[in-house]
């Protein structure tokens, strides 16, 4: 069996080419809402974040022959604990990653983190569009909402725990964009303009992330983007196609 650590579709989509050719997969996930993604293409399921210690203990009573690692660029936790799990029950760790993507335009800004990104924001005006999801919106909350030149908005997935961190945040609810993607190009415009946003921020999550649309459709309409770039972790056997992950996988005769 094959521990899969999973979350997003390039992730569910790996997952069926595994279960295809032939390999048993558990695949893991955070949420609920990611769960029955997968349970709907009849993928096996664990619900919930495992520390490194019970990920070692699916290994043992599952009798688990590697872990698979195509957890989000920036589930960065996630990577570090499979990695450590794999290592001490002496199994393979191999991890899938979408290709990074490289921008060069003068309305776009690399930062190595989200409080550098913050930080560059903190120094400028007008409206600002996150669009780096809930987890680090604390971190943006404390440095820019209270600044009266600034104006936040917050784009998120609709769900439940992310409206009562808004709360808890005291972020506006006229300032919070709670929608299910992916968008398009001509959706993101719609977006920024309905808004007026001058700045957004984003990650370099990679293309099924649909980090191009909102990119394009910013930089066309002159908007400055403040890309964080992704966690620097060294990856022993790391692949960016399925293909790559099938092959190695058979090559361990993990089926």
């Amino acid at each position: 069996m094959l521990l899969f650590l999973a979350g997003t579709s390039d992730a569910r989509e790996l997952a069926l080419t595994l279960q295809k050719s032939g390999m048993d997969i558990l695949t893991t996930v955070v949420t609920e809402n990611a769960a029955e993604e997968l349970k709907r293409v009849r993928l096996n399921v664990r619900v919930g974040r495992l520390t490194a210690e019970e990920m070692i203990e699916l290994i043992e009573t599952k009798q688990v022959k590697a872990i698979v690692d195509a957890s989000h660029p920036f589930a960065e936790e996630a990577s570090v604990n499979a990695m450590k799990a794999a290592s001490r029950a002496s199994v393979p760790y191999v991890r899938y990653e979408r290709q990074s993507q490289q921008y060069q335009h003068p309305k776009m800004i690399l930062v190595d983190d989200y409080e550098e990104a913050a930080d560059i924001v903190a120094e400028k005006q007008g409206v600002v569009m996150l669009t780096t999801g809930s987890k680090t919106l604390q971190t943006f909350t404390r440095k820019l909402l209270h600044l009266d030149n600034i104006r936040l908005i917050a784009r998120m997935l609709p769900r439940k725990d992310n409206m009562e961190k808004c709360e808890t945040l005291g972020f506006p609810q006229k300032n919070i964009v709670a929608i299910q993607g992916p968008f398009t190009k001509p959706f993101n415009k719609a977006l920024y303009e309905q808004f007026g946003v001058t700045h957004m921020i984003t990650k370099e999550s990679g293309k099924q992330g649909s980090v191009d649309e909102k990119v394009d459709a910013a930089l066309e309409l002159g908007i400055e983007t403040i890309m964080i770039r992704r966690p620097r972790i060294q990856y022993d056997t790391v692949f960016s196609t399925y293909d790559e992950v099938v092959e190695h996988l058979n090559s361990l005769v993990v089926t």
